[in-house]
């Protein structure tokens, strides 16, 4: 005769191990002020959206969606371009503290025909949130049926750690976790360490599961402006842009710059002047002027805006040699499909980059106003790649994973249930 006790210990070891996996660990930031900070979502397109829809799901500028992932805004139409189904995204929200935790709660989603907390939390936001912080978010609905039209909280993950990663400007990006992902291949694809996510999400060990939620530090360039400024604390993740001053003014942080630099934006917009104060000089001129005691470097910079007034600053230094031409992030044509290498492949390193080629329509040298300089464009079909970090530490919560996943563990444990039965 068969002994029953090993076929059902096999199973109580199962089960134990489906339950643990049943669970989806989310970095949560602990706060206790009422201030608000930039952060980032990482989202994955559900199907095939135009601009403006995907910047609707969030409620957020569609022109911030583009520059966020470096996508040329000069494009015709470009706000009503379609974006291809799996395309992966950087969206920017505002990260608020709620109940003393970093949160946004600034989304709001309405019902349509056949929604369920379900497929909102898993389909339409990609995993972001689960279908039980929705209920939590909305007390008074029922989870069981959902009146089309009605208004839903959305929930979704953030973080900022004060906006550094060991003293350095950071942006955090909330990653959604894929069956494919390893702790490798997201610390590749961010320009990352295993060590550094671990420590800020303060992981004991660089284990995940899909469905998990990673704060994921992007390596920043951070502003100066004065505090009373609208835009102060503006931070730009390297190889992405920015739009402020009332879409008047466009910042880039290069990859691997820390340096932050604004120009005139080329949207068609009703402006203060750019022209620094007692100067000829307009906002993101440069001018270098070699000499034998060095280079002498003159600049019209940009300082934030107040009271509807665009800041500038007026700079000059000596240095011992002039600088090249100021390289900006390659902005990219708006993708029109997502290779399937990058849809099912496990987590890479971004590709190669083209070195930008900045166009002036001056010289740099021999004391001459340099134009702003422009980014190259490249064309694109490949998502979006991420950026650096090192990190703070962060903590760890547990939130229910998706009704689908658990719908899996239940046909696994089934199946085990059946093995026990047939081995006894």
């Amino acid at each position: 005769m068969k002994n029953p006790e090993k076929p059902l210990l096999l199973f109580l070891i199962l089960a134990s191990s489906l339950s643990s996996m049943a669970t989806a660990k989310s970095t949560i930031e602990p706060c206790s002020t009422s201030d608000t900070c930039n952060s980032l979502l990482g989202y994955t397109l559900y199907a095939d959206l135009k601009v403006t829809e995907v910047a609707s799901l969030f409620q957020v500028d569609p022109i911030s969606v583009l520059l966020s992932n470096s996508i040329d805004i000069s494009y015709p139409d470009v706000e009503n371009h379609v974006l291809p189904s799996n395309l992966f995204l950087k969206i920017p929200i505002t990260c608020s503290c709620v109940d003393g935790i970093r949160k946004s709660l600034s989304t709001h989603y309405k019902t349509r025909t056949s929604d369920t907390l379900g497929s909102i939390a898993d389909s339409v936001y990609g995993g972001l949130v689960s279908p039980e912080q929705i209920q939590v978010a909305n007390p008074a609905i029922e989870s069981s049926t959902l009146d089309v039209g009605t208004s839903l909280v959305i929930p979704l993950p953030c973080a900022c750690f004060n906006g550094t990663d060991e003293s350095l400007p950071a942006l955090y990006l909330s990653y959604v976790v894929r069956p494919i992902d390893t702790m490798t291949g997201i610390a590749k694809r961010f320009s990352t360490s295993v060590t550094d996510l671990t420590n800020v999400n303060a992981m004991g060990a660089p284990d995940i599961n899909p469905g998990d939620i990673l704060a994921v530090p992007l390596l920043a360039c951070g502003s100066n402006f004065p505090k009373y400024a609208t835009d102060y604390g503006l931070i730009i993740p390297n190889g992405s842009y920015a739009l402020t001053a009332g879409h008047c003014v466009q910042c880039s942080c290069a990859l691997g710059s820390r340096s932050m630099y604004c120009e005139p934006a080329s949207l068609a917009v009703s402006c203060s002047s750019m022209q620094c104060r007692n100067s000829k000089f307009m906002l993101g001129n440069i001018t270098s002027q070699q000499s034998s005691a060095g280079c002498k470097l003159t600049t019209c910079s940009y300082n934030g805006f107040a009271n509807g007034t665009i800041l500038t600053t007026l700079s000059m230094s000596l240095q011992p040699r002039c600088p090249g031409p100021q390289q900006l992030a390659p902005l990219l044509a708006p993708p029109d499909t997502v290779p399937k290498e990058l849809m099912y492949a496990p987590s890479p390193s971004p590709s190669p980059t083209p070195t930008p080629s900045p166009e002036s329509d001056g010289v740099v040298g021999g004391g001459s106003i340099a134009a702003s300089p422009r980014g190259s464009t490249v064309s694109s079909s490949s998502s979006i790649p991420g950026n650096p970090a090192n990190g703070p530490a962060g903590s760890i919560s547990i939130a229910s994973s998706s009704l689908s996943y658990f719908s899996f563990v239940a046909f696994l444990i089934s199946i085990a249930s059946y093995s026990l039965v047939f081995l006894v």
